[in-house]
């Protein structure tokens, strides 16, 4: 039994665009966000995908991406669920800052380490901060804390856990799913699936809008394959490949001085 499972990245959001830490802010898709979903939405049709469930964040971004995929692909009517477990991480103090303006401050090994080292977390935001999600209704239900930050390591021990109680039961079922998240949620997932250790996963960058597909076999750990073409992933991306890559190396300069 193979058990096929698409992820994506939202699409360019409005806080992508302007290179800020965005985090938990629920800001919308930027117009070229909107039109990466389509796209994700028109190659995963032309694969011939086709979905029982469909698993979200509680971030607008992820939600409208998966809304356009879903739509294309003439599957908006499966049902859909949504948790914070698969929000992004929370990015604490530097929330809303821009990125290149925090290296100049802070040095950009500094910021390399917040953003992309496994253990440490940002500086935590401030409890009286206008950005504090504890006030948000949408957390109001949420079972723990609002976190005021987190690093990758926090986001794994809340995804992975979703992940066990949520996502295998229903694959285990034969479901046919789709996941729209984040770039740091979707980092905790193929870190757990693919085995990638703490060293590696700082090197691993996942593009906006562009379907990651993986092949499960009976242990729901993934197919091995001959030709890793996106290294260390055994998933797949839908697309042209220089044009993914391209998409890649941009994620990783996004906080380049350069």
């Amino acid at each position: 039994m193979v058990y096929t499972i698409v992820f994506m990245r939202h699409g360019e959001s409005e806080w992508n665009l302007s290179n800020r830490f965005t985090g938990w802010v629920d800001c919308k898709l930027s117009e070229k966000g909107v039109q990466e979903a389509i796209e994700g939405g028109k190659l995963i049709k032309e694969h011939g995908y086709e979905f029982d469930l469909c698993y979200t964040s509680l971030l607008k971004r992820a939600i409208t991406t998966a809304n356009y995929v879903l739509e294309v692909c003439d599957q908006l009517w499966i049902p859909q669920f949504r948790s914070w477990k698969l929000n992004e991480r929370m990015y604490g103090a530097l929330e809303g800052l821009n990125k290149r303006e925090c290296v100049e401050k802070h040095g950009e090994k500094q910021v390399m380490e917040w953003r992309r080292s496994y253990g440490t977390p940002p500086p935590a935001m401030a409890e009286d901060s206008e950005l504090n999600h504890a006030f948000e209704r949408k957390y109001a239900n949420i079972d723990g804390i609002v976190p005021m930050t987190e690093c990758l390591k926090d986001c794994v021990e809340r995804v992975v856990p979703f992940w066990n109680t949520e996502i295998v039961p229903a694959l285990k079922a034969n479901k046919r799913i789709f996941i729209a998240a984040h770039g740091n949620s979707l980092r905790a997932l193929v870190k757990h699936l693919d085995n990638i250790s703490e060293k590696d996963i700082v090197n691993l960058n996942i593009p906006t809008g562009i379907p990651l597909v993986y092949n499960l076999g009976e242990d729901l750990l993934p197919i091995p394959v001959e030709d890793k073409k996106y290294s260390p992933l055994t998933g797949t991306y839908l697309g042209n490949e220089n044009e993914i890559k391209a998409k890649i190396e941009g994620v990783a300069n996004q906080a380049s001085k350069k």
